[in-house]
């Protein structure tokens, strides 16, 4: 923190330059008026918006085309509606202006702002960007914006829920995406405690959203340590520039033939938006939306117990676990028996499948000059949702709540917000299956047991039964064995059932499900363009504190009745100077991040831009990125009983010896079926502990830090008779220091005596009551790379009509690599898009479809203890027809997303995703 200070004291300082004190008291006293009309119609068109080139001052045309706004002269303004080309118009005189706008099916030189933090032709970027402006938005038969980012080039999206919907690019894919930054106006979208963005259940509704940039690749040297895998930037609408009332009904259903015999179930999406603006002066607007329906079920029953021979899996294995029941993955192997599980709940008496979304937000804008605007904004969001995990999760009623203060002007930002989460009902599904397991069990005599015995008890009971012990229930037979240790066992829906499943839910720790994280972060950050001061060089600097303020109570961190932060810091600057008339652009730029965890990290990119004309680009780069450990990675601390699960961080382990005094898990095993065996020829106890003590090995497991990846990128972008925008690439990178898990066993004594060999004390405590087991968080010194190639196109065709297509090639290398030191790679090797529209098919009608296609591929994730789950190879077609009421100002959409609905299943553990069929009307005041 003190050194961050003095950064952030300097990026205000120049903020308030005499040259920026100069703004706050600069005049606006020459009025700009006019009147924009279609080019074609030579009708007045309402929603356009007109600014002034490198000020903040604007205004938007009311329904008779007309605008009005205050600057000084001569000016530029930047006239732009989507659907319309782009405008530059310099004004000398207050004399009344006529503009026509022409009409464009595609606008393919589009201006993007996340690749270089400023304002460039997305032609001339210096990496790999894909953007979905508004009239994307608008025309995607997705059911929503974020689901229909998936037919952008190089994106990967899993669904865990109705609700919740993760996206990732270039590979190591999980359901709780920790190495992908998420941004909606500049910020950090996540709930600290997760460490990660929940898609968008707490982002923006569609009726709010201007435009959403993506970057496939790591993207640390500008933004970070979270920007691992790449980072999506999410744009809302201006008030100044988006004016009126906005409202938006869809209702949908789901749930159509998917088996379960339970019928279609309605959804339902409610969104209201307002803005305001005064005098160029003063807007604000205010969004309320609300969306409910049935979450997707999560329903695969396979067996996939790893104990059991796959030939012997099944319904009738008496030892089954299955995929999406819970409870059954308590089992036992029984003398002469075998292996016995305890009879589980299904997935769908466990979870909450009413799921919902309700966002409300407010912001307020004022314009201090014409290049000063200062704004608050406050989000307020709660939903439900399931997340695959370690487990099925509920993120059940969670409240996440923002508040962000920014001064902006022409060339630099200051900006300040803060995360809260409120999870306080929320819980584990598989621990409740457990929990309620353990409620009910009877003993021999009749006796409801307590919950630490009812497993031991249950098993006693099944084994009775087998054995021939019980009058009445046939011996030798696993079905009336089963029959009688689930005597008294709790009805899925009975009363007694739903009053054990809210009490669990409401029990924390081991002995029930719920999780509760009340966790928190503050975050400033600034920047400053130079580039207006220097002329020869485009320069850029900026610098980000974060603090993050853990609470949960004690349930996931060693935080009861504690104090426990995290802290960070980061600076970058970016230069870049074009030669040989603007043909050739070099940026350079570089970034250094501290956490008060881990060394500071420097994090360099390098990039070219060779245009030989206009309209062709030749790009190449390389840089590196970095991903810090999350917080649960860093400060967890959950004993669950037969193992300490241990975050990384040097602070956690105060107190404990887990990295600095035991041995690896491999050798205590190999020592104790060895001590073991000498013990069942009858060698005296600590004789035994001698003769093998040696087959100990020391653990050396280093403190956590940061993962690291270096990244080269060539790819070629072009603009062919205006008509043909074509884009390709091909990206090399190579990773290290993954983070893992490993397990060791500690003792409280010293391993290693003085002389260096095996403490013989330390070793009797590891066969006793004196040992502990610890996972820990660490990282793998192997090495693996991955290459890969996106091509794509957009083609504006005559009449208004448009096609779209791209495909996604990628390739992991392993090398010499051990796989259990690696993350999941999780990614199909090939994938492809195509979309086909008409936005005008007549003055009225529109369409679009869009099809994606991705190969199998196989998942590992914690869900399955990373045992490997077919996800099979897919297609989706997405379809919308929409009918333009002007007289309403309304637009009907009639549309479906997997309209085949064939179910198919993107993470394996997780639900499998039907058709989605809606209808909306969206009514907009300014009919933009």
């Amino acid at each position: 923190m003190k050194r961050i200070l003095p950064l952030l004291y300097i990026i205000s300082a120049l903020c308030f330059t005499p040259g920026a004190a100069a703004q706050i008291v600069e005049a606006q006293n020459t009025k700009i008026s006019g009147h924009i009309f279609d080019n074609e119609s030579q009708k007045p068109v309402s929603g356009v918006s007109v600014s002034v080139k490198g000020k903040n001052t604007g205004a938007v045309t009311n329904t008779e085309g007309y605008f009005e706004l205050k600057t000084n002269i001569p000016a530029t303004l930047i006239i732009s509606l989507v659907g319309y080309a782009r405008q530059e118009k310099e004004v000398a005189s207050s004399e009344a202006l006529r503009i026509n706008l022409v009409p464009s099916i595609e606008e393919l030189n589009q201006v993007v702002v996340t690749a270089s933090r400023v304002e460039e032709s997305i032609l001339r970027s210096p990496v790999s960007i894909e953007k979905m402006d508004s009239r994307a938005i608008q025309q995607t038969p997705s059911a929503n914006f974020y689901d229909g980012l998936v037919n952008l080039k190089s994106l990967d999206m899993v669904t865990s829920s109705l609700t919740y919907k993760q996206i990732n690019t270039r590979g190591f894919n999980t359901t709780g995406n920790s190495r992908f930054l998420q941004l909606v106006d500049g910020v950090d979208n996540q709930p600290s405690g997760l460490g990660f963005a929940m898609g968008n259940l707490f982002g923006p509704h569609d009726i709010d959203v201007e435009s959403a940039e993506l970057i496939p690749g790591a993207a640390s040297a500008l933004y970070g340590p979270i920007a691992f895998n790449g980072m999506l930037n999410t744009r809302t609408k201006n008030p100044f520039e988006y004016q009126g009332l906005s409202a938006q009904t869809k209702f949908g259903i789901n749930h159509l033939g998917d088996g379960t015999g339970l019928g279609a179930k309605p959804l339902y999406d409610l969104a209201i938006r307002y803005a305001k603006a005064f005098n160029n002066k003063l807007a604000f607007k205010v969004n309320a939306s609300y969306l409910k329906g049935t979450d997707w079920y999560a329903n695969d029953y396979t067996d996939i117990d790893p104990n059991t021979n796959p030939e012997n899996r099944g319904p009738n294995n008496p030892g089954r676990n299955a995929l999406n029941i819970y409870g059954d993955e308590v089992a036992q192997t029984l003398p002469n028996i075998g292996r016995v599980s305890r009879t589980g709940y299904e997935e769908k008496d466990l979870a909450t499948y009413g799921v919902y979304s309700l966002k409300l937000s407010g912001a307020l804008h004022y314009r201090i000059t014409d290049k000063l605007e200062a704004i608050y904004q406050g989000n307020f969001n709660q939903g439900t949702a399931q997340y695959t995990g370690s487990n099925r999760f509920v993120i059940n009623d969670f409240k996440f709540v923002q508040h962000r203060l920014e001064l902006r002007g022409s060339n630099f930002y200051v900006r300040a917000y803060t995360n809260h989460e409120y999870s306080t009902n929320s819980y584990n599904t598989r621990a409740l299956g457990q929990q309620i397991n353990r409620s009910w069990v009877k003993d021999l005599a009749g006796n409801t047991v307590a919950p630490n015995k009812a497993d031991s008890t249950w098993f006693a009971r099944y084994a009775a039964a087998y054995n021939g012990a019980v009058t009445g229930v046939a011996q030798q037979n696993h079905t009336a064995a089963r029959g009688f240790a689930d005597q008294g066992r709790i009805a899925p829906g009975s009363d007694a059932f739903n009053t054990a499943k809210d009490q669990l839910i409401k029990t924390r720790g081991l002995a029930g499900a719920g999780i509760l994280s009340q966790c928190s972060l503050n975050h400033v950050e600034g920047m400053y363009d130079f580039s207006s001061l220097l002329r020869v060089v485009n320069f850029q600097v900026g610098a980000n504190y974060r603090k993050y303020f853990l609470n949960t109570g004690g349930t996931l961190f060693d935080d009861k009745d504690k104090n426990l932060t995290n802290e960070e810091y980061g600076v970058f600057a970016q230069a870049s100077k074009s030669f040989w008339k603007d043909r050739l652009k070099l940026t350079v730029s570089g970034r250094y991040d501290k956490n008060e965890n881990f060394d500071g990290r420097f994090t360099p990119r390098a990039s070219a831009v060779f245009s030989p004309s206009e309209n062709h680009h030749f790009r190449a780069s390389y840089q590196t990125g970095f991903r810090n450990p999350t917080i649960g990675d860093q400060y967890i601390k959950l004993n669950v009983g037969p193992i300490i699960i241990l975050g990384g961080a040097p602070v956690n382990s105060v107190g404990l010896n887990a990295y600095s005094n035991s041995v690896t898990i491999a050798s205590f095993s190999q020592f104790a079926a060895a001590f073991g065996a000498d013990m069942q020829k009858g060698v005296p106890f600590p004789q035994a502990v001698a003769n093998n003590k040696d087959k100990l090995v020391k653990s050396n497991v280093p403190y956590i830090k940061s993962e690291k990846v270096k990244s080269y990128e060539i790819g070629y972008k072009g603009l062919i008779a205006k008509q043909l925008l074509f884009d390709v690439n091909y990206y090399y990178s190579r990773y290290t220091d993954f983070i893992i898990n490993t397990v060791v066993a500690a003792a409280p004594s010293n391993i290693l005596a003085a002389d260096g060999s095996v403490n013989q004390e330390a070793a009797m405590q590891l066969l006793g009551a004196g040992r502990q087991l610890y996972q820990l968080y660490t990282n793998a010194k192997d090495k693996v790379s991955i290459q890969g190639v996106s091509a794509g196109f957009t083609y504006s065709l005559p009449k208004n009509y448009k096609v779209s297509a791209n495909a996604t090639w990628i390739d992991f290398n392993m090398g010499e690599a051990d796989p259990n030191n690696i993350p999941a790679f999780n990614t199909p090797k090939w994938k492809s898009n195509v979309i086909f529209g008409n936005s005008r098919l007549t003055d009225r009608i529109g369409f679009n479809v869009a099809w994606h296609w991705q190969e199998a591929f196989d998942w590992y994730g914690t869900f399955t203890e990373m045992r490997p789950g077919r996800v099979n190879a897919y297609n989706l077609l997405d379809a919308q027809v929409s009918y333009r009421i002007p007289s309403l100002k309304t637009v009907v959409k009639l549309g479906g997303s997997n309209i085949t609905n064939k179910y198919i299943v993107q993470a394996y553990g997780s639900p499998a995703v039907g058709g989605l069929y809606y209808i909306s009307l969206n009514f907009d005041q300014l009919f933009r």
